[in-house]
This record gives C-alpha cells, sequence and structure tokens, in this order.
C-alpha cells in the first residue's frame, strides 16, 4: 500500500496524456491531477500520531535481490515533514496552475507530466533509505527540474536556465554518487539505518572525510549554496507554479535534506561544521545583498530564496554540534539549533510560496514583473497586497508571523555557537552572529522594497501592458492559505513542534533524548541579546529602505564583469570555444585520419601495458600441432581476402567474401565446435544472399583499377597493428592467471536449462550485454526510420509549395 501512493505520481503521468486529449477541453487537465498530491497528503497524515509517538516504519520492495538492489524506504519524522511539505505544496501549486496556465494556449499535457515526475521523484528520494536508489531519484529531480524549467523551450532564456540548472546540479550529483560509493564501501552496506549502527568503523576510516567533501558537493549544488547557486535565479524562467514548487518547498530543500539526513553520520566533525555552517552563513549574506540589486521580482525571490537556504543550512551546521557534545547540556543547546532549522525550513515554504505566487498574480495581471514599473497595485489589488505583506513581513522576520519565531531561534543559535569555545570558534565564532545581524538587515530591506514599492506608491497604469484588476479566486486560493497558514503557526507553533517537528529533530539527532529538550516555541522570550538584535534589524533597515534610491542604485550599478554568473558564462564560453577548435583540428572528414587516430592510440595503450606490466610472455607447450587442414585453410582464407580486395567485379568480390566466411566456418568444424559453425554458415549465406541482391543493381566497378599511391604511414601502422594483435593473443595464451571456466559455461543445462552452450552464454550469462546490442540496433533503426520519415515528408511539403 505504501509504495502504491508513494509511486502514485510517476503511475498517474502514463495517463495524463489521455485525459489532456479526451477532457481537456471539458475540464482543465489540473483537476485530474489534484487528486494526486491530495490522495498522497492525506494518506501521510495517518502517520503522524504514531511518529509523534517515537514510531518509524520500514517498507522493503524487491527490485533486484542478486544485487542486494531493494527499494527500502524509511517513515520517520524527518521524511515524514519533507512528504508533507511535498504533497501539500504540490496540491496547492496544482490549483494555483490550473487558473494561471492557459488550458488552450498551453501544452498543459508535458507540463503536469513532469510536474507528476518531479514530485513522484522527490517522494522517493526523501523516503529512501538505500543509497544508491536515493542517488536514482535525486538524478530523476534534476531531470524533471529541467524538463520543467524549459517548459517554454522556444525562449532562449528558458533552454539557457534550464541547462545551467542541469549543469550545476547534476555535476553535484556525481560527487555525491562518489561519495555513497565511498560511504558503502566503508561500511559494507547501502542502509542508511545500518550505517548509524556501525559510526565507529565509517569514522575511523581514511575516506571518511572524502566522502564527507564529495556529499556535501551534492547538497550544495543542489540547495544553491554559494558559489553554486547561480542556477537559481536562471531557472526563474519556468512558469510561476514551478518556480513556487521547487524553489520554495522542493527542489532546493533537496540538498537541506540530505545534509539533516547525514548529520548523525558526519556531524560532530570540525570539517563538517564548518563547511555546513560556515558556506551557509556566507550564502545567507550573499544572498541577501544580491536580491537588494534585483529590479525583477521573481529575480528578488530567487535570490532571496538562496540566502533563506543558507540561513537553514546554518542552522544545520550549528546543529551539527550537538553530535559532538552528546547527551549533555551543550548538546541539548545545539540541538535546538537543528529543530529552528526544520521550523524554519516549514516556514519558509509557506511564506515563499506564497510570495511566488504573488508575483505571478502580479505578472498575469499586468504584465510586468519589473519593480521600476510598478506601484501603486494596493488599489486596484487589496487581496493580493495583504497575501504580499503576510508573506513579506514573516520573511522579514517581524511578528506576528512565524518568521520571526525561527528567525529569533536562528540569533539565538549564533549566538551560542559563537561561545562554543571548540573548532577554532573562540576566535572567530563572533563572525556567526556579526554577519547573520548584517544579513538579517538586508533581507528585512528587500522584503520592504518588494512590498512597497510594488504596491504602495503612485498607480501608473500608463507603464503596465494590461488593465489591472484583482485575480481571479482560483489564483488567490492557494496563497491565501499559505498566509493563513504563517498566522496560524506564529500563535499555535507547538502544535507543528510536537507532532512534525520534535519527530524530525529525533531523526537527525538521534543521539540525544528528546526528552532532554525544552522545545516549547513562544514569541516572547523577555528581554534578552536576541530581541536587541531584531530590534536593531527593525532601527536600521527602516532607515536604509527609506534612504534606498541612494545606495541601492549604487548597488545595482555593480560591475557584471566580477559577478559569478559573468565568470560561470565565460568559463563555459572557454570551453565551449576550446573544445569547438580542438574538434575541428582533429575531425578533418577524411576516414584514413580517424583510422589512424583509433589505431595509434590501440597501439600505444596495449604496447605500452604490456611492456610496463611485463605482459609478453609465449608458452608454445600446451598448444595443439598444426595440421596440414589447418594450413589449407589459412592459405585459403589469405587468397580468398585478396580476392576481395584486388576484384575487378562486385559479383567476384561477394563470392570471395562468402567463401572467406564458409573457410571459418570449417575452423569450427576443425576445432569441434559445430555450433558456432552451424552459425557461421547460416549467417555467411544469408550475408551473402543479401549482398548479391543488393549490389546486382549497383553500377559495374571500372575495369581500370585505380593505383592506390604508397603511404608510408600506412604501412608503418598497419605493421604496428598487426604485430600488436599477434603480440596480445600470444602473451594472453601465455598467461593463465586464473582457472578457466570452460567447466562453468559446460554446466549450462544444470545452471540454465540449455542444451546448446552457445544459446545459453547469448541469453542467459551475457543477457544484458545481448540485451543492449539489440537496444542500439532498435534506437539506430529507430533514427533512420525518423531520418527517412523528415526527408520525404520535406520533399512533399518543399512540392505542394
Amino acid at each position: 500500500m505504501f509504495y502504491t501512493f508513494i509511486f502514485l505520481p510517476l503511475i498517474s503521468a502514463l495517463f495524463v496524456p489521455l485525459l489532456y486529449k479526451y477532457f481537456n477541453r471539458l475540464v482543465h487537465t489540473g483537476w485530474f491531477v489534484l487528486v494526486v498530491p491530495l490522495t498522497i497528503f492525506i494518506y501521510l497524515l495517518q502517520y503522524i500520531p504514531g511518529v509523534a509517538a517515537g514510531g518509524t516504519y520500514k517498507y522493503t520492495l524487491s527490485w533486484i535481490p542478486s544485487l542486494d538492489m531493494n527499494i527500502v524506504s524509511y517513515v520517520d519524522g524527518l521524511s515524514l515533514l519533507f512528504g508533507l511539505l511535498i504533497s501539500g505544496v504540490g496540491a496547492l501549486v496544482i490549483v494555483y496552475s490550473i487558473f494561471y496556465m492557459s488550458k488552450i494556449r498551453e501544452a498543459l499535457h508535458n507540463f503536469y507530466i513532469y510536474l507528476l515526475m518531479f514530485m513522484g521523484a522527490m517522494l522517493g528520494l526523501v523516503f529512501s533509505d538505500h543509497l544508491l536508489v536515493l542517488y536514482g531519484f535525486w538524478e530523476l529531480t534534476s531531470v524533471s527540474s529541467f524538463l520543467l524549467i524549459s517548459y517554454w523551450y522556444e525562449r532562449k532564456s528558458s533552454r539557457q536556465g534550464a541547462l545551467k540548472a542541469l549543469l550545476i546540479t547534476v555535476l553535484g550529483g556525481f560527487g555525491m554518487l562518489a561519495g555513497f560509493i565511498m560511504m558503502i564501501m566503508m561500511a559494507d552496506t547501502y542502509s542508511i539505518r545500518e550505517m548509524l549502527a556501525n559510526l565507529d568503523v565509517l569514522q575511523n576510516h581514511a575516506l571518511f572525510i572524502p566522502a564527507m567533501l564529495c556529499v556535501l558537493l551534492g547538497a550544495f549544488t543542489k540547495s544553491a549554496q554559494f558559489p553554486f547557486g547561480i542556477w537559481l535565479p536562471d531557472a526563474m524562467e519556468a512558469p510561476t507554479p514551478v518556480s513556487s514548487y521547487l524553489h520554495s518547498a522542493t527542489m532546493v530543500k533537496a540538498g537541506i535534506y540530505l545534509v539533516a539526513r547525514m548529520t548523525p553520520i558526519f556531524g560532530g566533525s570540525s570539517v563538517w561544521f564548518w563547511l555546513v555552517a560556515g558556506i551557509g552563513i556566507i550564502t545567507l549574506l550573499y544572498g541577501s545583498l544580491t536580491a537588494l540589486r534585483q529590479t525583477d521580482l521573481k529575480a528578488m525571490l530567487a535570490y532571496s530564496t538562496i540566502s533563506q537556504l543558507g540561513l537553514i543550512m546554518c542552522l544545520l551546521g550549528v546543529g551539527s554540534l550537538a553530535v559532538y557534545f552528546g547527551a549533555s547540556d551543550s548538546g541539548t543547546v545545539f540541538g535546538v539549533a537543528g529543530f529552528a532549522a526544520l521550523f524554519h525550513l516549514f516556514n519558509h515554504s509557506t511564506f515563499k510560496g506564497s510570495l511566488f505566487m504573488v508575483v505571478g498574480i502580479i505578472d498575469h495581471e499586468t504584465g510586468r514583473r519589473d519593480i521600476r514599473y510598478l506601484g501603486g497595485l494596493m488599489q486596484v489589488m487589496p487581496i493580493t497586497f495583504t497575501i504580499a505583506l503576510v508573506g513579506g513581513l514573516s520573511m522579514a522576520g517581524l511578528p506576528p508571523f512565524n518568521g520571526f519565531l525561527s528567525k529569533e531561534m536562528f540569533f539565538a543559535a549564533v549566538n551560542e555557537v559563537s561561545q562554543a569555545g571548540i573548532f577554532g570558534l573562540s576566535k572567530i565564532g563572533l563572525l556567526f552572529p556579526i554577519i547573520a545581524w548584517v544579513a538579517s538587515i538586508f533581507t528585512f530591506v528587500y522584503c520592504m522594497i518588494f512590498i512597497f514599492k510594488t504596491f504602495g506608491g503612485q498607480y501608473r497604469p500608463e507603464k503596465l501592458t494590461r488593465k489591472v484588476h484583482e485575480a481571479p479566486w482560483g489564483m488567490l486560493f492557494s496563497p491565501i492559505l499559505l498566509g493563513l497558514l504563517v498566522l496560524f503557526i506564529f500563535f499555535f507553533p507547538n502544535v507543528l513542534g510536537k507532532y512534525i517537528l520534535t519527530p524530525a529533530l529525533t531523526a537527525m539527532l538521534p543521539m540525544t533524548p528528546m526528552s532532554s529538550y525544552d522545545l516549547k516555541i513562544s514569541a516572547w522570550h523577555g528581554l534578552n541579546l536576541e530581541l536587541v538584535m531584531t530590534i536593531g534589524v527593525i532601527v536600521v533597515g527602516l532607515l536604509l529602505f527609506k534612504s534606498s534610491k541612494r545606495w541601492v542604485q549604487a548597488m545595482r550599478n555593480y560591475p557584471q564583469g566580477l559577478t559569478l554568473n559573468h565568470w560561470y558564462n565565460k568559463g563555459l564560453s572557454g570551453t565551449e570555444r576550446f573544445s569547438t577548435s580542438l574538434t575541428n583540428g582533429y575531425m578533418t572528414g577524411s576516414l584514413r585520419h580517424y583510422l589512424i587516430y583509433t589505431f595509434t592510440f590501440f597501439v600505444i595503450v596495449l604496447i605500452s601495458s604490456l611492456l610496463l606490466l611485463y605482459g609478453i610472455r609465449f608458452d608454445f607447450s600446451n598448444d595443439a600441432a598444426i595440421s596440414i587442414f589447418d594450413v589449407g585453410l589459412v592459405l585459403g582464407m589469405v587468397i580468398a581476402a585478396g580476392t576481395v580486395l584486388l576484384a575487378g567485379n562486385r559479383i567476384v568480390a561477394i563470392v570471395a567474401l562468402g567463401a572467406l566466411g564458409y573457410m571459418v566456418a570449417m575452423f569450427f568444424v576443425i576445432f569441434r565446435a559445430p555450433d558456432l559453425a552451424l552459425t557461421q554458415m547460416v549467417v555467411e549465406t544469408v550475408s551473402t544472399l543479401l549482398f548479391l541482391l543488393c549490389f546486382y543493381h549497383l553500377p559495374k566497378l571500372k575495369k581500370q583499377i585505380e593505383r592506390v599511391p604508397f603511404k608510408l604511414t600506412n604501412l608503418i601502422i598497419s605493421l604496428a597493428m598487426g604485430l600488436t594483435v599477434t603480440l596480445l593473443a600470444l602473451s594472453a595464451n601465455g598467461h593463465k592467471l586464473f582457472e578457466p571456466i570452460t567447466s562453468f559455461f559446460e554446466n549450462s543445462y544444470k545452471l540454465a536449462g540449455a542444451k546448446n552452450i552457445v544459446n545459453a552464454i547469448l541469453v542467459d550469462f551475457r543477457g544484458f550485454d545481448t540485451m543492449l546490442e539489440i537496444s542500439v540496433l532498435a534506437v539506430a533503426g529507430l533514427g533512420v526510420y525518423i531520418l527517412v520519415h523528415q526527408r520525404s515528408k520535406g520533399r512533399e511539403q518543399h512540392e505542394n509549395e
């Protein structure tokens, strides 16, 4: 039952084209798709009581038992938190997209297929306990997000944004795979749960730090941490429902999930702390500063997302100190930082999801996203303004909104870490609260710009491309619900804390008993340093906002040549130029040159290997005697091959080629391989007949054979190639490193139920190889068919014109 619901999005995606084809004219396809996330969300709700009581649930689906590859899923507090976000926010996004996406002008079947594919990949990712299965779903999120970002593929910017996201996240995914492989080698298991039971083996292994670095590379690229976050703003070219779903609630949170899941394994290490907390705090400052420079509302929210993800990552790094201190009082204090990370993760999904939807409404109703053309929209869009006010003030960290609660906990965490006294924090730990406070001021300023530069000031309808009015109820429903959730969490935060966040923290920090935590969330903690920092953020932030015209424009004039995007584009274009010049240098269009490259490489590698590894060894002691039949067949094969080369008539060449094949079949007979001989004779007969049928209709060869000029290079390469193959064959015959596997294959009847050894080898023992060969032929045939079909179609169009 569990896997039925988890794989429901992937299964449902198969039926979307049919629903779109037959029902889209009557009802928007999104109404059918909406059933999927709603069903999953309702199904996952039943786990809340059990998980809140400390229970966990394990499910196993047999996949490739012989390779120990089973889809093992684990439902605990952490996976349940992400599962509820994926399905719950997914349902709201689909409701929003029903009214945002036109069922007439848009290819909705593609949109919802990609969306369901992504949803299924995310669910598979967060519930996977098997590392390689987790990696498979991880890369599926990259592929499906690529399709979603490039949904409007006719736009160059959409294609470029999708490509950038794919390159960076897949690169990180490859690094993460290397880390996973090292973890599997260290622990001798694929299961994350079993690794947690053998932490001593992992933490004392020489590959511990390399594996950690590789895993973090995958997490940082996916969650847009500095300096990899350049892909996220370009991904805003996707439709707004995609931005609201992928870049506020799900995809970018995959990296956060990975860090949280790996904290029990790698937490407590100084390298882990400095990378996670350090990169996180830098990303927080970088994102908040860069958001101020933006004039496009979606770009501003994109960089604000980067900033908020940095905040969550920093909290996870601080929370990982709980692994170092264990069940002590310090461990409890830093464990609360992990709780704050999960709390802000949930809060961010609510207020940022609503803000992205607000931007979509503004773009949909005004035709503008550039803040320089907007203003005064509260007069004509009061409901949208209210939603923006709730979401914006929550992101700024002001009461009475949920962002205020988690921001206060963030300030408390960085203040505590500055006094930790380990990992060199006694010297530079003060930088954490300073950077956090400065970044929070900039966050406050861009939130004010977002709200009041868009909805306040003078209304200028002449700057807009459409007649503005309030959005339809369908587009307002989802952001209103998220806004109400923002308020509800502020007034009743412990409902979320008790049933969702505390079990998630238990999964992230299982070494510390939850009974030692005081996880009561409240808006008032008395007059403390965190409150003073918040007041300072508001006061300084308001002063900077009032004078923003003077200094924000100066930030927007920041030289493009010094931005990360510029260096990425320059590096990519430089790589393309280098590869183009290199390719043009050796891709001459000459088959002779290509053969020279191939044979030269072959000779150099093999001869070097034989010499360096002392592999040249001849042993003729066990060779069979050469009979007169062998000599005769070899001479006959040489004569047949020469006839093929020198024939002046195609029919003669084909007959000689067939004779060569038949003599090879005779060798199989002499070597007592009748099955191979029969197969060879059948293949040669069919091939010869097909050649004769085809070549009979071709023009005759020229009677005078053109003299081929002598080339010394050809002679040298030919002799070297012949010598290499001869040495390789003789040396292989002289080395007996392992017992022959002949006896294994001779037992084919018992192993595979096959009386024919050759067929058993082809079908059973190397079945995957044969299947791939067939797949290659099928793909090649399909390609030829498409090319021929397109060519004939082009001719028909040309004739009609």
